[in-house]
């Protein structure tokens, strides 16, 4: 995990730097490239990532979380399995669908209001984590600090990220933001499992992808299923156990 407080992020803006800390293996693991020139993430992987954040989570002890959709909608509700607080929708957009390049500018398509009694109340004077799937440009990531303390007045402010592409970025955080990236990676174009019929592919092929990137041998699936295997094994035999009690 990447913790990385004001005191480094100067040094992080390139994406990676010096100043932070050292990779963990998995991270130093190199993920190759699919034939089209792309990465692709499984639900599981980034399952694993958003649960190995939790403690960095957890250090910063927020409130709430603002989910940016709509890459972190997926990532914010998994990490409420660990961390149960609410969750809070925005809906910011940079790249355009249609077209897949960016806009000159993020467009606002959603906010919340902080009628009293929701949990859009939860966020004036409080701490609150953002949450997205990626950190590419930081552009978005920007805007959404900026609208947050400009709008809602939080008392503190950190960014969860399942991965930040190791590149030059345009956007800045403010010094008083805690950053916690879950995975650094390459400057590709990440493809994750909720967009997979957008890439022309269904489920299973991408997921099946997502494990060839990662290098994911035969051998460690085989192992999964294996342990999936004695779960089910355990569980059928403290179910008869009961039965002759």
């Amino acid at each position: 995990i990447q913790v990385i407080h004001s005191r480094s992020r100067r040094d992080m803006a390139d994406g990676g730097g010096r100043a932070g800390p050292k990779q963990s293996p998995a991270e130093k693991a190199a993920r190759s490239l699919a034939a089209d020139g792309r990465v692709y993430f499984s639900y599981a992987q980034i399952a694993e990532t958003v649960s190995a954040a939790v403690p960095a989570v957890q250090a910063f002890n927020p409130d709430v979380m603002v989910a940016i959709g709509g890459g972190g909608f997926i990532p914010a509700r998994m990490l409420r399995t660990e961390v149960r607080i609410p969750i809070l929708a925005v809906s910011l957009e940079l790249y355009d669908d249609k077209t897949h390049t960016a806009n000159d500018r993020v467009l606002q398509k959603q906010w919340f209001d902080e009628k009293p009694g929701t949990f859009g109340a939860m966020v004036r004077g409080k701490r609150v984590l953002v949450v997205d799937e990626v950190d590419d440009s930081r552009t978005t990531l920007q805007y959404a600090i900026e609208e947050l303390k400009r709008c809602n007045s939080p008392a503190a402010i950190a960014v969860l990220v399942v991965h930040n592409k190791m590149k030059p970025k345009k956007g800045v955080l403010p010094d008083d933001v805690v950053y916690i990236a879950g995975e650094n990676v390459p400057n590709a174009w990440n493809c994750y499992p909720w967009d997979a019929r957008a890439y022309g592919r269904d489920i299973r092929a991408h997921e099946e992808l997502a494990r060839a990137c990662a290098g994911e041998s035969d051998s460690r699936i085989l192992q999964l299923g294996a342990a999936v295997a004695c779960g089910a094994l355990i569980a059928l035999v403290a179910c008869r156990c009961q039965c002759w009690k």
